[in-house]
C-alpha cells in the first residue's frame, strides 16, 4: 500500500515537471528574437515629365546701347557746364557754353560782310548794263565792257563766299553752344568752366541707360540654336530676386578660336533706371520653350567627387546610374541624360546602398499585412 503511493506520488511529480518543461519551452519560443527582415529600407519615386524651356546658361556684361564722348567743336574758353556726372539729359539739351560772345561777334561780323558783298555786287551789275548801253550804242570802248562784266562776276563770287563764311560763322556759334546727343546720362564730365578748349578736345562721357546690351558668349556648340528674338533672362547681384528679360539681336558671324565661342547680344529694355551700364549678369538664354523634360526630386541625386548619379531600382535591386542634371525648379531636378520617364529611383536612404544592393521599399511591410485575412 504504501509502496503503491510512493509510485503514484512520483508519476504525479513526473507530469507536472513535464507540464512546466513545455510551458517554459513555449515563453521561450514566444520571447525570443524575430528574424530580420532582408534589404535596406528605402523610399522610392518615379522620373517623370515636366515641360521646360530648353535653355543655354549665360553670363555677360550690361552696356550701354549708345555711348559717346560730347568733344567741343570750337576752341575757346568754356565759359560754363550746366550739368555734371548722373544728370539725365535729353537730346539737344544744352550742357555748356565755349565763348559764345566772341562767336556771336564772328556771326555779326560775317553777315555784316555779306551785305557788303551784295551791295558791291549790286554796283558792278548797274556799271555792267551801263557799259553793255553804251556798247550798243558805240560810244564805250570794248576793254571797258570786257571790264564791267568781269567786275560783276567777281561781285557775285565775293557774294557767294561771304555767304559761305556766314553759313560757318553761325555754325560755329550754334557749336559754341554744346548739346546733348541724345536721350542719355552724364557718366563722366570732364571739362570745367574756365578752361581752354581746342578743337575735339573731350568735355562729357554719356551713355543712354535706357537701353543696355548684354553681351555674352556661347559655346560653338551652339551656333544653330540661337536666332534674333530668342528670349534672354539674368539677374543681377544689386536685385537678386529680380528677374530681367531681353531679345537677342546681335549675333557675331565668327567663332574665337582661342575660347572656342562665339558673341551675342540681347537689347534690354531700362525704363525704370534699376539697372546700370557695366554690370555683370547671369541668365539663361532660351532656346526652345515647352520641352518634354525628364525631372526627378532633388533629394533623389546624389553628388560626389564631381559625380551625379541616382539609385535606380530593378526588382529590390538597385544600380547606380550616372546623369547629366541640369537646372532645379520647384523642388525637381531636370536630367538631361542617363534617366528614362517611369524608372523609379531611391529618394531616401541611399547612403547605406552600393551597387546591386538589395532594398526594402518602407511601407510594403504594412501593405502585406493589411492585404492578409
Amino acid at each position: 500500500m504504501k509502496k503503491s503511493l510512493v509510485f503514484t506520488l512520483l508519476d504525479l511529480a513526473g507530469v507536472i515537471l513535464c507540464v512546466a518543461l513545455v510551458s517554459c519551452g513555449k515563453k521561450v519560443e514566444q520571447g525570443g528574437p524575430k528574424p530580420a527582415l532582408e534589404g535596406v529600407p528605402v523610399t522610392v519615386t518615379v522620373a517623370k515629365t515636366m515641360m521646360l524651356d530648353r535653355t543655354l546658361p549665360i553670363v555677360g556684361t550690361l552696356f550701354a546701347k549708345d555711348e559717346a564722348t560730347v568733344a567741343a567743336q570750337v576752341e575757346g574758353q568754356l565759359e560754363k557746364t550746366t550739368v555734371d556726372f548722373g544728370d539725365r539729359l535729353t537730346n539737344g539739351q544744352e550742357i555748356a557754353l565755349i565763348d559764345t560772345t566772341s562767336y556771336e561777334a564772328q556771326e555779326q561780323q560775317a553777315g555784316a560782310n555779306v551785305s557788303r558783298a551784295k551791295a558791291s555786287a549790286l554796283n558792278a551789275e548797274q556799271n555792267l548794263k551801263r557799259m553793255q548801253a553804251l556798247q550798243k550804242e558805240k560810244i564805250s570802248a570794248e576793254s571797258e565792257l570786257e571790264k564791267a562784266v568781269a567786275e560783276s562776276e567777281q561781285a557775285r563770287a565775293e557774294v557767294k563766299a561771304a555767304e559761305a563764311a556766314a553759313v560757318i560763322a553761325r555754325l560755329n556759334l550754334e557749336r559754341s553752344h554744346v548739346r546733348a546727343p541724345f536721350d542719355s546720362a552724364v557718366a563722366e564730365r570732364i571739362g570745367s568752366a574756365g578752361d581752354f578748349v581746342k578743337l575735339g578736345a573731350p568735355l562729357f562721357r554719356v551713355v543712354n541707360d535706357g537701353v543696355l546690351k548684354y553681351i555674352v558668349q556661347a559655346p560653338e556648340a551652339y551656333a544653330g540654336h540661337v536666332a534674333k528674338e530668342q528670349l534672354v533672362t539674368f539677374t543681377v547681384d544689386a536685385f537678386p530676386t529680380n528677374t530681367f528679360e531681353g531679345k537677342v539681336f546681335l549675333i557675331s558671324p565668327q567663332v574665337n578660336t582661342a575660347t572656342r565661342a562665339f558673341g551675342l547680344g540681347a537689347l534690354v529694355k531700362n525704363t525704370d533706371r534699376k539697372l546700370r551700364a557695366n554690370t555683370f549678369a547671369r541668365g539663361e538664354l532660351v532656346i526652345e520653350k515647352n520641352v518634354p523634360t525628364v525631372v526627378v526630386p532633388i533629394e533623389a541625386i546624389l553628388n560626389f567627387a564631381g559625380i551625379t548619379k541616382v539609385f535606380v531600382v530593378d526588382e529590390n535591386v538597385v544600380h547606380s546610374h550616372d546623369v547629366e542634371a541640369g537646372r532645379i525648379k520647384d523642388g525637381v531636378q531636370e536630367i538631361l541624360s542617363g534617366l528614362d520617364v517611369g524608372q523609379t529611383v531611391v529618394l531616401s536612404g541611399q547612403s547605406k546602398l552600393y551597387e546591386g544592393a538589395k532594398i526594402r521599399i518602407k511601407g510594403d511591410e504594412a501593405k502585406q499585412a493589411s492585404a492578409k485575412p
